[in-house]
């Protein structure tokens, strides 16, 4: 079915309550692991009409943020999903409670019980009031940031709409684009800090109403990682900062001698080559046609994949005024239908939304027709990066359909930008810990941390004395600090794995295919920890493997000058 013609209805919290009360009787009156089985997967299939209808609530809302009546809808899915989720997690205790289990963790597996287990741990009734106002905080920073505007040329211009500008071969533009986008953020600081500053506080005490010290263990549990923790995490951040700020440091360094400069901005930072960027060669329109050309090229699995994503509507890609920031990528379960939203801007951005955001969506389309349960469709967040971020490698023989004879620009930054966003993505992920760590700290406290990380982090930076950037406050324009905590180094650990899953391509392309394949058609039924071992990789936290990625891509950055 067309994503326009959709049906939306709003859910109906009276009909949910019942339907989920008498699924949990059921459960618990069975007889037999077989009764509960049934009763489960019952379930589960209708759940995925009440999925559909909230998903389809906030992706309307986003493409048109001002449209009121989708706003009001997102607004209510905001306000109830904390009793949708106390409801379902009723039916999870009578599961991980019930004196089948034995029989039960035969049939569905262990890891669906580690899941459940883990699950249980995110909520309780008690905290439902917090998580409605969480939403609405969130819903209030989105709605902020999709409004924004900046007078430019005689234009308004929307945050993405400046991205070009801010790639200009002319530093003098460059800086001008830079400073436009800093004085909105400067313009609206007190609402942002006030945002920010009641979502810390909210979320602490969640944490604390669930027992913990802080917020940070339940945002572990919340992103459902069931085999790695803080400990890992940090390890990571640690090879990072040792083996791979050092790489970037160089390849920065590189950047700056090309451009003519002692050392780069922050406006410089985005300008890779004096003569200007790779650029996609023509429209929209023709970009989303090479895409379609290269999924059908590239194996009969995308082939069948691409063709159900345009024929049935499943993109929106243009940005204009009203829409949200930023790109994501969306399910309707009830017709086993992934959804592409995005931002094209003209950059080489919009053909990194056709192999990232696709990655996603070719994985969910995938797992969808394995007749897995729902809850084992979809893996941990890390994993579905090495989805998105693989693909962006894997499409490799394809790019010059966009970028024509600018394609080795484009893969000489793709990959050095894909090797110094790590660093950037840690960078964010321990100013995360920081803050949850000390939820009492001030505004300017904040901004104060975050400085010092981008000192540590990414020191090749010149922030000057740049409105919004200048006062270490750049992270306000990051999306997933507001909307998604403790996200955000799950890209880092992906792109770690998505460089091996490349390097490995350029040795034998088909055996690579086949085991990125395999990798996203598992959905989440293995843990990360065995889907990177069973694709014969290496862990990204394991013991030298940051090391060794780090100078694979620096070698091939040596042995493939643009």
């Amino acid at each position: 079915m067309k994503f326009s013609e959709m049906p939306y209805t709003r859910p109906d919290l009276e009909q949910v309550r019942t339907y989920s009360r008498s699924v949990l009787e059921r459960i618990q009156s069975a007889a037999s692991a077989q009764e509960q089985i049934d009763a489960l997967k019952e379930y589960d299939q209708w759940s995925k009409g009440l999925n559909t209808d909230c998903s389809l609530a906030y992706a309307r809302h986003t493409i048109d943020t001002r449209d009121p009546f989708y706003a009001a809808e997102n607004d209510y899915v905001d306000a109830i999903s904390p009793e949708l989720q106390e409801l379902s997690q009723r039916i999870d205790l009578a599961l991980l409670h019930s004196p089948f289990r034995p029989e039960l963790e035969e049939s569905l597996g262990k890891l669906f019980f580690t899941n459940l287990e883990i699950g249980v741990r995110c909520m309780k009734p008690e905290i439902m009031d917090l998580m409605q106002e969480e939403n609405r905080l969130q819903s209030e920073y989105q709605k902020l940031y999709a409004s924004a505007l900046v007078e430019w040329e005689g234009k308004r211009l929307t945050l993405p709409q400046l991205g070009p500008y801010q790639e200009s071969t002319d530093r003098a533009v460059r800086k001008a684009a830079c400073e436009a986008a800093g004085r909105w953020f400067d313009a609206h600081q007190a609402e942002l800090d006030d945002l920010f500053d009641k979502l810390v506080k909210n979320r602490t005490a969640q944490g604390r109403a669930m027992g913990y010290e802080n917020y940070i263990p339940l945002a572990y549990d919340r992103l459902g990682r069931n085999c790695y923790g803080p400990e890992e995490v940090a390890a990571f951040r640690d090879q990072i900062a040792a083996d791979m700020v050092p790489v970037a440091v160089r390849i920065k360094r590189d950047q700056a001698r090309r451009l003519g400069l002692d050392k780069l901005a922050l406006y410089d930072n985005g300008l890779v080559f004096p003569d200007g960027n790779a650029k996609p060669q023509g429209t929209a329109e023709d970009i989303l046609a090479a895409g379609r050309e290269m999924y059908r090229a590239l194996s009969p699995e995308t082939a069948e994949f691409v063709d159900f994503l345009y024929d049935n509507e499943l993109m929106d890609v243009l940005s204009k005024e009203g829409k949200a920031p930023g790109g994501y990528c969306t399910y309707f379960p009830a017709y086993k239908a992934p959804f592409i939203f995005s931002n094209f801007n003209g950059t080489s951005g919009d053909v990194d939304v056709l192999t990232h955001e696709a990655g996603h969506a070719f994985a969910g389309y995938r797992t969808a027709r394995k007749g897995y349960l729902s809850a084992l469709e979809n893996p941990t967040a890390e994993t579905c990066e090495v989805h998105s971020m693989s693909m962006e490698f894997l499409t490799a023989p394809w790019h010059d359909k966009f970028f024509g004879p600018l394609t080795q620009k484009y893969e000489v930054a793709h990959c050095a930008d894909a090797l110094a966003f790590i660093p950037y993505g840690c960078l964010v992920d321990e100013f995360q810990h920081r803050v949850y760590a000390e939820p009492d700290l001030t505004p300017a406290q904040r901004n104060a941390v975050w400085m010092e990380l981008e000192h540590k982090y990414r020191p090749w930076i010149d922030f000057e004395d740049l409105p919004f950037y200048g006062r270490g406050a750049g992270w306000q324009r990051q999306l997933h600090v507001y909307l998604y905590p403790f996200y955000y180094i799950d890209y880092c650990m992906a792109q770690t794995v998505a460089l091996q899953f490349w390097q490995a391509s350029l040795a034998d392309r088909g055996d690579t295919w086949q085991r990125y394949l395999a990798f996203a058609e598992a959905g989440g039924t293995k843990t990360f920890v065995e889907l990177v071992a069973d694709a014969g990789m290496k862990l990204p936290y394991a013991p030298g493997c940051i090391r060794e990625v780090g100078e694979k891509i620096s070698r091939w950055l040596d042995e493939n000058p643009a």
